[in-house]
């Protein structure tokens, strides 16, 4: 069987079948479990070290366009969302850095200005790494961090609010116009191609809302928000029923303009750095005051229910929201 038929998910399933024993850690006592977004070790104290690897690849990861500073930046910003779903405080970076003989060494310098900011911003320093020759550029990353309350994939339960940390859609849109040609006012353009260009990790929410117990499962929305719901009503073995569609302004405006499916455009994206969450029955207040103090205020979008499918209204009609999403290899 090819890579390509196996697909990301399924080469992670063979390597953790292949690990089996090996790991140092009993089956079934992880704190975070295979597969969550990040890994987690006890520690005396109270608190959880959690580590996160995440691999930036010029070729796959970078969208027509991006200036080099820019995927320096989210070569760090891969790593530091996983960390934001988890509840956890960045405490250092390493990167590995592959780089082709004859690549531009300013935009190889640009690429570590990126990353410098990046550290600046998420204040989590860069300790080192290492430098190989490579086919084509990489930034293989590793984050650390701690936190005393590890939010799980797992736990959500009938009656909990799901909620994300912002709206969703810009991005798939942003991949029409890259990547299909289609075409939108320069200042709808410019506006909506940041959303890939400049991601952001939602560090100080993911923090706050983990420290204040207010979740009972998160997930990084990278691969997209369609493939997180399913990940997280299977990881909890529940349903989850959606009744308002969290769909940015500027997607709307450019599905009006293209005749494009919004709902496409909010489930099936991928590349947006939010979080999504369960919120603990009865805590959605606080949730919603800890996350306007975060500058930024959850979007509520639906609830936990009995059962184990993902579902959506769509003109009076209760429909399935497929698990698909963005999947390296295929």
């Amino acid at each position: 069987m090819r890579a390509s038929e196996l697909g990301e998910r399924g080469i992670i399933d063979l390597i953790w079948k292949t690990l089996s024993g090996r790991t140092g850690i009993e089956p079934g006592g992880r704190v975070l479990p295979h597969p969550d977004d990040a890994t987690a070790i006890e520690m005396p104290g109270g608190k959880y070290l959690l580590m996160k690897a995440d691999t930036f690849v010029k070729r796959t990861d970078a969208p027509r366009g991006m200036r080099h500073r820019s995927m320096g930046r989210k070569a760090l910003v891969m790593n530091v969302s996983d960390l934001a779903a988890k509840g956890a405080h960045p405490k250092a970076f390493l990167f590995s850095i592959g780089v082709p003989k004859r690549y531009d060494s300013g935009r190889l310098e640009e690429i570590i200005r990126g990353l410098a900011e990046a550290s600046d911003k998420y204040e989590i320093p860069i300790l080192g790494g290492d430098v190989c020759e490579s086919n084509e550029l990489f930034v293989a990353g590793f984050a650390v961090g701690t936190t005393e309350k590890p939010l799980r994939r797992s736990g959500a339960a009938p009656g909990d609010i799901v909620a994300v940390t912002g709206p969703f859609g810009d991005t798939a849109a942003a991949f029409h116009i890259l990547l299909k040609g289609l075409e939108a006012p320069k200042r709808l353009r410019k506006k909506i191609l940041r959303s890939v260009y400049e991601p952001s990790a939602r560090l100080k929410m993911g923090i706050n809302i983990a420290k204040a117990g207010l979740a009972s499962s998160s997930m990084d929305s990278s691969d997209g928000l369609a493939f997180t719901l399913n990940e997280l009503a299977r990881s909890s073995r529940v349903g989850i029923r959606i009744s308002s569609l969290p769909a940015s302004p500027l997607a709307l405006e450019f599905c009006g303009l293209s005749g494009l499916d919004v709902s496409d455009l909010v489930f099936f994206g991928g590349e947006e750095y939010e979080i999504v969450y369960t919120i603990k029955k009865g805590m959605w207040d606080e949730a919603l005051k800890v996350s306007k103090g975060c500058g930024r205020s959850l979007i509520g979008i639906g609830e936990v229910v009995p059962g184990s499918s993902v579902t959506r209204f769509d003109g009076g009609r209760e429909i399935a929201v497929p698990p698909r999403g963005w999947e390296h290899l295929r």
